[in-house]
């Protein structure tokens, strides 16, 4: 039985194989590369549209975008993991919802101009755009939102080449400002319900840290997370289980919670305190209100414990126990992992591992798990033997090591 392992690729390998293939579409070598990262989310689930708390962290696993500034409003778009070239007039981009929407995967693209147009930023020009990326599709580990946010990088480089354009990328500010932009090309263009962890994590994580992002006011802090220094890694088990969250469910999830703030007389859940009287809700109502309560005071456990000291003894027994029972909640209260992902979790703790838990919107995607180094091995093993008894897909798995944002 073999283990598959995905590991990233260098900056250098990336934008070397992105520039190849831009080179060999459209006849000349970009003007530019610019990547940014997937994330993996640690804890804090369903909290972010929940004006909650989420502890998400640059994965090393990046898209890379391949570019060039044309003269009209055109994009013109390739992708290693598509066929063929499609071209999007910025003139032409409409919601999700309209009679003309953008089709597949370029509305993640063009999405982001029109944000940014609609955000009073100005004109932006068309683009010939190559993408490559090593961030797993489907594995919950935020492919899209890398996308959104290499080529925001691209548009607001060549934009930063005009007089009235203040860089973005260069402040925490400016970033923001991205990371708003790439929401609504998500859930406006692309017509998927997101909330905005995964651009906050690709544009305002840093290498070596995680990020406390209060999704009320966006604010982030920066919390290190040294988990090599303590003989630990973070594993993503790659289910392979189908993932998609443009199929209704998390729709679904997002609109009962909305309902539930309605009732409750609070614009979000995270203004209820974990005392909070929910009879008055349904019980599907109370279940998922009751996960997002839990969790956000989970994550919130969690960021005071990093910050409290070393990854040992009882605090590192307790970070586990938070990962952990946030599965619980997520299986139990918020019914969104899948026999994939429960097993993951089972085989990874049997074997050695600190905490587990599903990580991402859930419905498929990955599981993760804090694991001392030398266990690692036997985990991936465990899990991939159990996989192939239960007839499930051959897992992938990734090592996560708290990596850089686009640029």
């Amino acid at each position: 039985m073999s283990i598959v392992v995905n590991e990233s690729w260098t900056l250098e390998e990336g934008a070397d194989r992105v520039s190849a293939l831009f080179e060999q579409t459209f006849g000349a070598r970009p003007q530019a590369v610019h990547s940014a990262p997937g994330r993996v989310n640690v804890i804090g689930e369903h909290t972010d549209y929940n004006g909650g708390f989420a502890l998400p962290m640059a994965l090393p696993h990046r898209t890379y975008a391949a570019v060039s500034k044309r003269d009209d409003r055109v994009v013109r778009l390739v992708s290693a993991q598509g066929q063929g070239v499609r071209e999007v007039n910025l003139d032409e981009v409409d919601t999700h919802d309209s009679d003309n929407p953008v089709q597949g995967w370029p509305a993640y693209v063009v999405g982001v101009a029109w944000a940014l147009e609609q955000a009073g930023l100005g004109e932006l020009p068309g683009m010939d755009v190559a993408i490559d990326s090593c961030v797993p599709f489907g594995a919950g580990l935020s492919s899209s939102a890398a996308l959104e946010c290499a080529v925001a990088a691209a548009w607001d480089d060549f934009m930063s080449q005009t007089p009235d354009w203040s860089p973005m990328l260069a402040t925490e500010e400016g970033r923001a400002k991205l990371v708003e932009a790439c929401i609504r090309a998500e859930n406006d263009i692309a017509g998927a319900p997101t909330g905005g962890m995964d651009q906050a994590a690709s544009l305002r994580c840093k290498a070596g840290s995680v990020i406390l992002l209060d999704s009320k006011d966006s604010s982030v802090r920066h919390i290190p997370f040294a988990i090599d220094e303590a003989g630990l890694e973070l594993l993503v088990i790659d289910t392979r289980a189908e993932h998609s969250l443009a199929d209704g469910q998390y729709a679904e999830r997002r609109a009962t919670c909305e309902a539930a703030a309605k009732k409750l007389g609070v614009e979000f859940l995270s203004e209820l305190g974990m005392d909070a009287d929910l009879s008055g809700l349904s019980q599907l109502e109370q279940m998922r209100t009751r996960h997002v309560v839990s969790e956000i005071q989970r994550t919130l456990d969690f960021a005071q414990l990093l910050e409290a000291g070393d990854f040992v003894g009882e605090r590192l027994q307790a970070l586990g126990e938070l990962m952990t029972e946030s599965h619980e909640s997520l299986r139990v209260d918020y019914e969104v992992t899948v026999p994939e992902l429960d097993i993951a979790v089972e085989e990874a703790l049997a074997n050695g591992a600190v905490g587990a838990r599903m990580t991402g919107g859930g419905f498929g995607g990955s599981a993760i798990a804090l694991v001392p180094k030398e266990k690692s091995a036997r985990v991936m093993e465990a899990i991939a033997a159990r996989y192939e008894r239960e007839g499930f897909n051959e897992p992938h798995f990734l090592h996560a090591v708290p990596s850089a944002p686009a640029e």
